[in-house]
């Protein structure tokens, strides 16, 4: 092959990895054109209403159609009570404080800082994405299809672990309501929906809970040390409150609640341990800080 015919092969193949790139929703950009921002303010926006709709529907009322048992959300997770299932009334805050900060971030692609909007833009297709698949995983968990449920949770994991490793500096107010609090929802959610599915109810089935749930422990201390992300330890630790506190209401000699609390301890003292130096001003680098994209690609363990 001559010199000219290698350099239009390479012109062509960097013209199609540039392609690829612009139409890419999910490849981080340090700039977005007007129509991109307004596509994702429509998109955001709608998905956030169809999940927050549904869910709180659902909350209230059962499926009205479908062959299998159905019931709403929390009496699901009632009537299936495992030991992964949580306590209602702290789930219920958990998220409503989550859809109030999520309408925070929907705010910033509006913003007039343009490092803002485009922090906010670069993690708006992995949060139309959560809300879709939250949105069948709630209709696919009140008709009683816990494997498919349990699928689109599976799928989830990825999409919102991907969008944490892309953007692990994206502001704590993008950070916490779209990338950090789902997962961490969404990572308990896994152990929940699965236990359902497969009817834990039986001694093998309590023991190997009691083993697994250590896991959750180990997830949030991965964060902690690797992110410095306080965020991800307070979000845990509250889910494990309300495991523990669940599992104690219906099962008061067990050892489940027993461990939830203590993960729920260990996250919470870990995170405060992490998280008081960068709120007192002593954190080398400070999440709440927009930072360009040669930052964000920078490795995420630094030294003190």
């Amino acid at each position: 092959m001559s010199d000219g015919a290698a350099e239009g092969v390479g012109r062509q193949i960097q013209a199609t990895s540039e392609n690829v790139h612009s139409i890419n929703p999910f490849m981080s950009r340090e700039t977005y054109p007007k129509r991109s921002v307004h596509a994702y303010r429509v998109s955001t926006a709608l998905s956030w209403l169809l999940l927050v709709i549904t869910s709180f529907y659902y909350t209230f009322n059962k499926p009205t159609e479908g062959k299998h048992h159905r019931d709403t959300i929390f009496g699901q997770n009632s009537r299936r009570h495992t030991p992964f299932a949580l306590n209602s009334i702290i789930v219920s805050i958990y998220w409503i404080v989550l859809y109030i900060g999520q309408l925070g971030y929907s705010w910033h692609l509006y913003s007039g800082n343009d490092a803002y909007v485009t922090a906010a833009a670069n993690v708006g297709s992995h949060f139309v994405v959560n809300n879709l698949l939250l949105f069948g995983a709630v209709h696919l968990w009140v008709r009683s299809h816990f494997w498919l449920c349990l699928l689109l949770l599976v799928i989830n994991f990825f999409n919102l672990s991907a969008a944490y490793f892309r953007h692990s500096r994206t502001p704590r107010f993008i950070h916490i309501p779209v990338v950090s609090g789902p997962l961490a929802f969404n990572y308990v959610a896994l152990f929940a929906v699965g236990a359902a599915a497969v009817n834990a109810h039986s001694l093998i089935a309590r023991i190997f809970a009691n083993v697994m749930i250590w896991s959750i422990l180990g997830y949030g201390f991965f964060f902690l040390v690797a992110y410095k992300d306080y965020t991800m330890g307070f979000e845990l630790s509250v889910l494990m409150a309300a495991l523990g506190v669940s599992q104690f209401l219906t099962h008061v000699i067990a050892f489940q609640w027993i461990f939830a609390f203590v993960i729920m301890g260990v996250l919470f003292i870990l995170s405060l341990l992490v998280g008081v130096p960068g709120i007192i001003g002593q954190d080398p680098f400070k999440r709440g800080v927009v930072v360009s994209q040669d930052a964000e690609r920078q490795p995420l363990l630094e030294e003190e």
